[in-house]
């Protein structure tokens, strides 16, 4: 299924304005049709597979689906967890545009008790295993599940609940340690992590189990609270789907105050307010979809799309500063919504959950 995505952007400019973007849905509604069906198809490819495995011996070789049965296909783990969490959002959102049964016949052979418990056993026994970004997207997943009011989701959330028991645990032992933060364009980006985070931190804590909220707010502060002037006309990396600094504000929008994020964010990016620095504001350039490196690309232009649009969200209605990154972020899906479907698999296996969170919001 082709999609004009032309259309659709000018169709999405029109509803949206400077003082409020308008309710999301409507744009959902718009893509879920074409992204449904081509998500459950790559959560349930298996090959070819990026299988990040640490072998323990000659005859540990085991196969992507004998190792994670939940989250085999997508060709790594972390894409098929933000993959299942897009599946799960248009469910929740725009159910009547597509074929939902297809869909929660997926959900419902992936997210099993059994499929679940193999999963968490595995990050348990590997600690390491996807840190922080799988982890990130795993409690964002769980999230979407705790917050949907459906009955299969009830029964989901319990079957995921090992899994994000796991990775909570794992965080809060590994946050205390983690001196310094990662600032780079990928996976191994910190900031991404912690925000990918919140959401479920926020949870616990409405249950009674304040540690990881409290533990993130925390360290996001003295990781982040006195940065200033940050060099982000180095950016963009070539193989970045992440902005360094784009996370940064994306997080500390998170677990700061509303006064006290806008005086974070005047040190932190105070060329914002006349759109420098410039490379921040222009959409990368993708010379090859096919490269999985080079078609990272695609994604970070989606990503600051996202959180360019987040923030016209955040900041007060008239602030001089929104003319510019309501351009930008209109700019940069511009630039690679066209890719999300129908473009290599080293793209659709994937980002299909960045144009989700740009048209949906976290």
């Amino acid at each position: 299924m082709v999609y004009d995505w032309k259309e659709f952007l000018t169709f999405a400019g029109n509803i949206v304005s400077i003082e409020n973007f308008q309710d999301a849905k409507i744009n959902l509604v718009q893509a879920a049709p074409v992204y449904a069906p081509a998500i459950i198809r790559v959560v349930q490819q298996e090959y070819p597979n990026h299988l990040q495995h640490v072998c323990t011996g000659p005859d540990d070789r085991p196969t992507p689906r004998e190792l994670h049965p939940a989250f085999y296909g997508c060709f790594d783990w972390h894409s098929s967890v933000e993959m299942h969490w897009v599946l799960i959002r248009l469910l929740r959102w725009a159910p009547e545009t597509f074929h939902q049964a297809a869909a929660r016949a997926v959900l419902e052979a992936h997210l099993t008790e059994t499929a679940l418990l193999q999963e968490a056993r595995y990050l348990r026994a590997r600690r390491g295993f996807e840190r922080p970004y799988g982890w990130g997207w795993a409690l964002t997943l769980a999230h979407e599940l705790a917050v949907w009011e459906d009955e299969l989701s009830t029964k989901w959330l319990a079957a995921f609940r090992p899994l994000a028991d796991a990775i909570t645990e794992l965080m809060l032992d590994w946050l205390p340690k983690a001196t310094y933060p990662v600032r780079v364009g990928m996976h191994s980006n910190s900031a991404f992590g912690l925000a990918r985070s919140l959401p479920w931190a926020r949870y616990l804590a409405s249950q009674g189990d304040e540690r990881l909220l409290t533990s993130i707010q925390q360290i996001a502060l003295r990781w982040y609270g006195e940065d200033r002037d940050y060099p982000a006309h180095y950016e963009p990396g070539g193989s970045d789907f992440l902005s360094p600094a784009l996370t940064e504000v994306d997080l500390m929008s998170l677990v700061l105050e509303r006064e006290a994020f806008f005086t974070w964010l005047d040190r932190f990016l105070p060329g914002l307010w006349d759109g420098y620095p410039r490379s921040l504001f222009q959409p990368a350039h993708v010379s090859d979809a096919r490269d999985g490196q080079l078609a990272h690309l695609h994604g970070l232009n989606l990503y600051r799309a996202f959180v360019w649009k987040q923030l016209c969200e955040t900041l007060p209605p008239g602030d001089r500063r929104i003319t510019h990154l309501e351009a930008a972020s209109r700019a940069h899906a511009q630039a690679s919504m066209d890719a999300v479907t129908g473009s290599d698999y080293m793209v659709e296996h994937w980002l299909a959950c960045y144009a989700t969170l740009y048209l949906s919001g976290a």
